[in-house]
């Protein structure tokens, strides 16, 4: 048996003032990948998908045609209020203020959750739980990431890693943290332990401004963490970061279901 370490601490202005920045700066999940992973979870025009921690929802924005509704909850106000004018025009999608900790049966029952460089921030043991008696017998959780392989063409990624570490060290939620689990072991002590990975790797054009918002969108390098470092660290990555017009990619889901599904 697996026990996960303490959950980082539940702070709903984490993200508040890097919520303007995330829809620019943070790596789009690949279409190719929704539609996989909407394939192999046999999801439906009449499911329902619900979206925890949505962000500025482009989970929710991406599951929506493919659903009958998406309920998208995220603690952020700040967030929400991204979120809801970026999918302005999917009327499929309810937008709510919460958290992993407000998750409820009363929200009815879902075949898909999807969580999106979420889940690291909640009691994982127990939201996986409190999971279980919302999602449906043949229902699935899937978590999303990105990443970029070790490649030339990705050789920039470690100036700007360097950048943001300068400003503001360990700039992950658990590099602080030798105890970390990763989340494969806690999800094979759970129900969900049936575990399929899928990702698409791609070639994206980027530019140094996409790069300047994606540090400032990160929670330990957004505008409120930084302070009156922010200018330094943004004239930073610009001078340093100029000529970069590319990255390599990879968007990935990890799938998990009821062992007896």
């Amino acid at each position: 048996m697996t026990h996960a370490p303490t959950p980082p601490p539940f702070d709903p202005e984490r993200y508040r003032s890097a919520a303007e920045h995330y829809e620019r700066g943070r790596v789009p999940y690949a279409l190719a990948l929704i539609r996989r992973v909407a394939e192999v979870t046999g999801l439906g025009s009449q499911h329902r998908v619900l979206d925890l921690g949505c962000g500025p929802g482009p989970l929710a924005r991406s599951f929506a045609p493919l659903a009958r509704e998406v309920i998208a909850i995220d603690p952020s106000p700040e967030m929400l209020t991204e979120a809801r004018v970026l999918a302005r025009q999917a009327a499929n999608i309810r937008f709510t203020a919460g958290s992993s900790y407000d998750l409820d049966p009363a929200l009815g029952h879902f075949h898909l959750i999807v969580m999106g460089r979420s889940f690291h921030w909640m009691d994982r043991v127990n939201t996986l739980k409190r999971l279980d008696k919302m999602i449906e017998p043949a229902g699935a959780v899937a978590l999303f990431y990105d990443s970029a392989p070790a490649i030339p063409a990705n050789a920039w990624r470690k100036v700007w890693h360097d950048i943001r570490e300068h400003y503001e060290p360990n700039t992950g939620p658990h590099d602080h943290d030798p105890n970390w689990i990763r989340n494969e072991p806690i999800l094979l002590d759970s129900p969900f332990a049936r575990l399929e990975r899928f990702g698409v790797i791609e070639h994206r054009a980027i530019d140094v401004e996409t790069l300047v918002q994606r540090a400032l969108s990160m929670g330990s390098t957004s505008p409120a963490h930084l302070g009156e470092n922010m200018p330094a660290m943004v004239a930073e990555i610009r001078a340093a970061l100029a000529d970069v017009r590319e990255e390599v990619v990879e968007t990935s889901a990890l799938v998990a279901w009821r062992s007896n599904s």
